[in-house]
């Protein structure tokens, strides 16, 4: 791959990875990051697996973000990883999602590593944005204190 194309997505990207760490998500870019974060993970943790399409551009990031943002009941954590973008941590947190199909976008809501509530692609993708908002804000009601 050409150094001016891995300059250019990065550029690309970046609005895309901003809209959700300025709401507060902690982004996790390798696989060592991913380990030694969920290695010493407490509480409950949000992770959105973010990705280029439009589906995450236009549902699953601004849903994820507002949720957070609006929820009286918030996990300890949120992070995110970027399909696509950051392979290894991507590939990397999917393993603890277990058995759970890779999808970008996705998110998943986990108690210490066990995943209690998942929302894979085809629960964003052609999903009204207040639909994928509340099957957030229910995760979040159940599990979050």
């Amino acid at each position: 791959m050409s150094m001016a194309y891995e300059e250019y997505m990065r550029q690309l990207v970046k609005p895309m990875r901003q809209e959700l760490t300025q709401a507060g998500y902690e982004e996790l870019t390798t696989g060592e990051a991913v380990v030694d974060f969920m290695e010493n993970v407490e509480g409950t943790t949000f992770v959105v697996v973010n990705s280029v399409c439009g589906c995450a551009a236009g549902l699953a990031r601004p849903a994820a973000t507002q949720a957070y943002l609006q929820s009286e009941q918030k996990p300890d954590q949120v992070v995110t990883v970027f399909a696509g973008q950051d392979k290894e941590a991507t590939a990397k947190m999917r393993e603890y999602f277990g058995d759970i199909e890779p999808s970008s976008p996705s998110m998943a809501l986990l108690k210490g590593k066990e995943v209690v509530h998942f929302i894979p692609r085809h629960e964003i993708e052609g999903q009204p944005l207040e639909v994928i908002f509340e099957n957030i804000l229910n995760g979040f009601k159940q599990h979050c204190s």
